[in-house]
């Protein structure tokens, strides 16, 4: 870093242990919490607020109500609870106008013993609740207070922060740390967004916005306020660095492939169905891409089985037919074979050569097919990373195809478009992603979406069921066999774990091959296996020798099988939403009824629970889009794609799905200043450049350079 560059980020980038009043055992702390610079610091947000100017008394609590008061220990202890092993810890406590109980079931007995002495004062915080005639509180949230400490106006008297834990810190030495912070150095936080944006948004300064976020004054609704010109700034410089990566595709210049109709003729007439209007729509975006000497970045979304694979290939023609290449880049073999499987026919009988690169694909086989895609021989390359490995080679690389983007990040798609002279791109997923998410992480993009799936398609009916109903499930899929169907059963383990107590597919391959014997012929699938063991199995399901195939979340994506009729899903709870509709989508790919199973236990399995209610979620619809914007909803971000895998930055205080309105605004703000100011060249926009290229986290670098 340079001199200028540290002068310009101090104190941000001072390390928290020299603040005043920390040392080197608190910001030790401190740090496992990753916040180890004042920057860092600054915007470690509290999780909510307390209001303490006005404390009742325990006479005057209200049954219902969350509650806080000031009380003194009268007796402490742990008990049993009746003829369970279960103990609690109780502690009754008085402020001399009456009692209450507080009770917890997770605690650790010696600190509790330790803490929890006679007299001792404590505010405490939480829902006040009746037994008989008594009044307790369940787990509540307590703070221990010192002689004196009850007129502190850090900690009582006021609109007080609740910080989110700090490693073994009490909740006082958090919020002492903070005020330090925040009195020494939030006004020298400098001001990033224009001033003319601040207006119009009504927003307050970033040093008020910092006081007021950490330390409310008279009003929560000014903290609300204080908070959310924070989240903006976030958002903005985020959607700052996108808009300028795009405004810079749009000036590159690529290559312009004339669309000729030959081939997609022929292609046309070999295929055994015609395409929907929406794949025409996007098939007619894409080609237009194509067509415009301004390299393409779109991605393609499209529901499980709308049909993506067969757009993109219809419109590569137009770049074979012109003499250029094409490589198609999937997360896993089985994926990467697949389509080399299904798309080899066409491409033999259009006349060109199809090339499958993956991992297993070594030695002489390797260096064969290496030599051939160098020389322009291989026209069209399928294949997992080692697309984009190094010493791949292309004769002339004209378009890059990423099948299901999620799994890849934006390193991966900047490597595949190195491997040509500014190619077109064109990445895909199956995965619908909620309009919020798509312009964060995909917001360089234009946007296609394939919104309606081919005719005949019927919607999978999806039941929760527990092992209480393995004996009928058998039953439905030995008749669902019987009738000529097939089904999968998915496992989240391979082998047997000492760690977690579930089934695993190895040992259920086996139940189920003496179950469904002699009858049907049982399958077994994982990512362990080579690439040869693979292809023999989906062969073997494709070709129907093979009735269940018992797998892991190997199937996630792209297999198949249109007769598969029945999906198993074994501890549904371990996996998200658009997993689990991803699972799905493996069946109903036929004309045929298709049913999916989602097996828990039975407490999952009742309907109050929260675990009940998400995975009811998917016995409602079969709407990927919907599916997904409640995923997001119960999951973060974070979760929902993976921070590295998607190259989504891991936001400090947004939550996408919350602040959706106003990453919208400051998407439409940022992307209207990059018209204006393409580069951020104006003098009064150099402060703002700085600070879109330094910012943390790291991908707004990688998204500006990338």
């Amino acid at each position: 870093m340079s001199v200028s560059s540290e002068k310009r980020d101090w104190p941000l980038r001072a390390p928290l242990r020299y603040v005043k009043g920390v040392g080197p055992v608190i910001a030790a702390e401190f740090a496992k919490r990753g916040i180890e610079t004042v920057g860092d610091a600054i915007y470690f947000l509290p999780r909510r607020y307390e209001d303490r100017r006005f404390l009742k008394k325990i006479c005057d609590l209200q049954v219902g109500s969350r509650e806080i008061f000031l009380a003194e220990i009268v007796h402490s202890a742990e008990h049993g609870m009746g003829r369970s092993r279960r103990r609690l810890f109780e502690a009754v406590v008085s402020d001399g106008t009456g009692f209450i109980t507080l009770r917890w079931f997770h605690y650790a007995l010696p600190l509790f013993r330790k803490e929890f002495q006679n007299r001792r004062r404590l505010l405490v915080c939480g829902e006040v609740k009746s037994f008989g005639p008594r009044f307790e509180i369940l787990h509540p949230e307590i703070e221990w207070i010192k002689e004196g400490e009850e007129t502190d106006s850090l900690h009582m008297r006021r609109i007080v922060p609740i910080y989110p834990e700090v490693g073994r810190l009490s909740a006082k030495t958090v919020r002492r740390v903070l005020k330090s912070v925040v009195d020494c150095y939030g006004l020298q936080v400098p001001e990033n967004i224009p001033h003319e944006i601040i207006a119009q948004l009504h927003l307050p300064s970033i040093p008020k916005a910092i006081a007021e976020a950490h330390f409310p004054g008279h009003s929560l609704q000014e903290t609300e306020v204080a908070r959310r010109r924070l989240i903006f700034e976030e958002l903005f410089l985020f959607e700052l660095a996108l808009a300028l990566r795009y405004e810079r595709n749009r000036h590159e210049e690529g290559i312009a492939f004339s669309i000729q109709e030959d081939l997609e003729k022929r292609l046309r007439a070999m295929l055994p169905f015609r395409l929907t209007a929406g794949q025409e729509r996007v098939l007619k975006e894409i080609q237009a891409d194509l067509a415009s000497v301004r390299p393409m970045h779109r991605l393609l979304q499209g529901d499980v089985g709308s049909g993506k694979t067969i757009v993109g290939f219809m419109a590569s023609l137009s770049v074979v037919n012109c003499s250029y290449q094409v490589a198609l880049m999937a997360p896993t073999e089985v994926l990467a074979e697949q389509h080399y499987r299904n798309l080899y026919s066409y491409a033999e009988r259009l006349g060109f050569r199809m090339g499958l690169l993956t991992s297993e694909v070594k030695g002489k086989q390797r260096e064969k097919l290496l030599k051939e895609l160098g020389s322009g021989e291989i026209a069209y390359l399928i294949g997992t990373h080692a697309v984009i490995q190094e010493g791949v080679r292309f004769h002339r690389l004209g378009l890059g195809i990423i099948d299901e983007q999620h799994r890849f990040g934006v390193l991966q798609r900047t490597a595949l478009r190195q491997k040509g002279k500014m190619p077109d791109l064109l990445v895909m997923t199956a995965t619908p992603i909620p309009r919020s998410l798509a312009m964060t992480v995909y917001g360089d993009l234009d946007l296609s979406a394939l919104d309606e799936m081919p005719p005949g398609r019927k919607p999978v009916q999806t039941f929760i069921l527990t092992d209480r109903d393995w004996d009928r499930l058998l039953r439905f899929l030995k008749a669902e066999l019987a009738r000529g169907g097939q089904a999968y059963c998915i496992y989240p383990l391979i082998e047997e774990s000492e760690k977690v107590d579930l089934k695993n597919a190895t040992q259920m391959a086996i139940r189920f091959s003496q179950d469904l014997a002699p009858d049907f012929q049982v399958g077994l699938l994982h990512g362990r296996m080579t690439a040869e063991e693979k292809e023999s199995v989906l062969i073997r399901m494709k070709n129907k020798e093979i009735h269940l195939l018992v797998s892991t979340t190997v199937v996630e994506v792209g297999i198949d099988i249109p007769n598969a009729t029945m999906m198993i899903v074994e501890h549904a709870e371990r996996f998200g939403l658009s997993q689990l509709h991803q699972l799905r989508g493996r069946v109903g790919r036929g004309s045929q009824k298709s049913y999916c199973f989602l097996m828990t236990h039975p407490g999952a399995a009742l309907g109050a629970t929260p675990t009940s209610q998400r995975l009811k979620i998917l016995t409602q619809t079969n709407n990927g889009f919907v599916i997904a914007e409640e995923d997001l909803k119960i999951r973060g971000a974070g979760e929902f794609l993976g921070v590295r895998q998607a190259g989504l930055p891991d936001f400090r205080l947004a939550n996408l799905f919350r602040d959706a309105r106003l990453l919208a605004e400051a998407r439409r703000l940022a992307f209207d200043l990059i018209r204006r100011d393409p580069n951020l060249s104006h003098s009064s926009h150099q402060s703002l450049r700085r600070a879109v290229v330094d910012s943390s986290p790291s991908p707004l670098k990688l998204l500006f350079s990338g």
